[in-house]
């Protein structure tokens, strides 16, 4: 089940309030067939803990990598996944669909 909205945020709160490092990503953009919607976002912290969703399968570990850089450079970044047909349930994305996703250090 996904988290909800205000609960992701909430997240991001709290863990910045404990001192964390937190960086949360968000789908800017959809090709195809997409797990999640424009707008879904996933807030991860330094310590490797993460709420929410922004594809599911191997996409959400790779945004979860990225985000650990982020945190530690501050600098955001622009991520893109797409894969060929064949390859698509492998990394999450059903249907060839590819998604951009927008990943920025909180704080």
């Amino acid at each position: 089940m996904n988290a909800r909205d205000d609960d992701i945020l909430k997240a991001a709160e709290t863990w910045r309030k404990d001192g964390r490092g937190v960086a949360l990503a968000t789908v800017v953009e959809t090709w195809g067939s997409a797990p999640r919607p424009v707008g879904s976002n996933l807030v991860i912290d330094d310590q490797g803990n993460f709420l929410g969703s922004v594809s599911g399968g191997c996409v959400e570990g790779a945004v979860v990598t990225e985000a650990a850089d982020v945190i530690e450079s501050g600098k955001s970044k622009m991520l893109e996944f797409g894969v060929a047909d064949e390859a698509a349930w492998k990394v999450g994305l059903s249907c060839g669909g590819t998604i951009r996703v927008f990943v920025e250090k909180v704080g």
